[in-house]
């Protein structure tokens, strides 16, 4: 695992402007708020060369509260190279205001050597040769999907839907993404991948905060990495991004209910799909909704547009009973909201295009080497996961963001499951509010 901070410097066109740290950014800010001096004035108190002198005469930072000036350093940027695809996962999961991106399966290395040692993750040590084991046999059926799959595909261009008039280059390009999309189901949850973060200050600190909390070795190692980095932008801030008990607690509570859902509904079949979707329109009644649905959304030219008060004020929770992790690594990452899985396998899925017995052995061994960590009471368990594991996985947002999602994962170019599980979640939505119906986009995902 290497973390690496971003020092972000101002382009030429803005060599005359005042220039600050993150932390004399938040400092003059904030004394900009509880001053009618003007800021001219604060910043002749400043000197670069000497920045917690410079804070010091402005303010003391515990005057105002570490959490509420957190927010005012803008944006630090910090790349993490090497995580398990687990904890990038989580730690989309817990950076709700972040911006930030993790690396496609289309793009990893997928071997023995793209996973961690077995002790960086906490496996028992008399289980790490046979999860080496599992693990390999799935990078193996990894690679031999993927060759029968571009092989399909060349002998059968029409499974693949192409633009027309595509360039030799795209039909190349989708063609592999046909094969790459399908087979990435046999692909560990313990991959190493690399994801990159811009969040503030306070934000950074409250992520560190959390990760220190978790029981997993991994997390840890990178609260204790990415608080060095970020000490080197923001010290005071850092300094209370240690573990903090009802952190802990919750992590606790929460790994009991994935343990126990885990064992009782462990399967390697495939699980149906179940969509649920609940809308709430209520509203004070001194302040209640005038606006109509249709007119909240028509002025839309694309999904990007502004929405109107009807669909911005109205709450949307959106669950399915079966998303695999596959399409969980990248639904999570959708910031609005909350987002909450137990992360468990209660089924396995694989596309049509491959033959589920021909892989049976290999997902009995993963199976019973995800229950035998189970029944340890073992975070590494997740470790024992591949992409193909269903998960619960509900998403509570308001029905603008609901939309806008919902536009995006069935729109040109979607994975072809997160079209399917979207336009499911659609439906179930026009159900309810029937008339979102010709004012929202539903796409076909082509090309994929």
């Amino acid at each position: 695992m290497k973390i690496t901070g971003l020092a972000v410097v101002p382009p030429p066109s803005a060599a005359d402007l005042p220039k600050v740290t993150p932390e004399l950014l938040a400092s003059v800010l904030a004394r900009y708020s509880r001053s009618n001096d003007g800021l001219a004035a604060i910043l002749t108190k400043v000197d670069l060369a000497q920045p917690d002198e410079s804070i010091d005469r402005i303010l003391k930072f515990v005057d105002y509260g570490h959490a509420s000036i957190g927010g005012l350093t803008g944006g630090l940027a910090i790349a993490i190279d090497g995580v398990s695809m687990w904890l990038a996962y989580k730690i989309f999961e817990l950076a709700q205001m972040a911006d930030g991106q993790e690396s496609s399966t289309r793009y990893i290395a997928m071997d023995a050597a793209a996973l961690p040692l077995p002790g960086e993750l906490g496996i028992p040590d008399d289980l790490a040769s046979r999860w080496v084991e599992v693990m390999a046999r799935a990078y193996a059926a990894y690679h031999g999907e993927y060759a029968r799959l571009d092989a399909l595909a060349q002998a059968e261009p029409g499974r693949i839907r192409l633009p027309k008039d595509a360039r030799p280059p795209v039909v190349v390009r989708l063609r592999k993404n046909f094969a790459l999309d399908r087979a990435r189901y046999f692909v560990p949850l313990a991959t190493r991948t690399n994801l990159a973060l811009v969040q503030t200050a306070r934000m950074w600190a409250q992520l560190v905060r959390q990760l220190d909390s978790l029981p997993n070795p991994e997390a840890r190692t990178a609260a204790r990495l990415l608080r060095e980095v970020l000490m080197k932008q923001a010290p005071r801030l850092m300094r209370h991004s240690v573990a903090e008990a009802s952190c802990a607690e919750q992590a606790r509570q929460e790994l009991a209910t994935s343990l126990r859902l885990g064992l009782e509904r462990l399967s390697t079949a495939a699980l149906a799909d179940e969509t649920w979707v609940n809308v709430d329109r209520a509203t004070p009644p001194w302040l209640p909704e005038t606006q109509s649905l249709p007119e909240a959304l028509r002025h839309r030219t694309n999904r990007y547009g502004q929405c109107g008060t009807a669909a911005r004020r109205m709450r949307v929770t959106f669950a399915w009973n079966n998303l695999a992790l596959a399409e969980l690594r990248d639904l999570n990452r959708h910031r609005t909201g909350h987002r909450y899985t137990p992360l468990i396998q209660a089924g396995f899925y694989l596309p049509p295009e491959i033959d589920r017995a021909a892989h049976a052995p290999l997902l009995a061994e993963q199976a019973e080497l995800t229950r035998e960590l189970l029944r340890r009471g073992s975070p590494a368990y997740v470790y024992s996961l591949l992409l193909g594991a269903q998960t619960p996985f509900e998403h509570s947002t308001h029905a603008d963001k609901f939309i806008y999602e919902a536009e995006l994962r069935t729109g040109m170019g979607a994975h072809y499951r997160y079209a399917e599980h979207l336009s499911a979640a659609l439906h179930a939505f026009f159900q309810q509010v029937p008339e979102a119906k010709a004012w929202v986009v539903e796409g076909t995902a082509e090309p994929e």
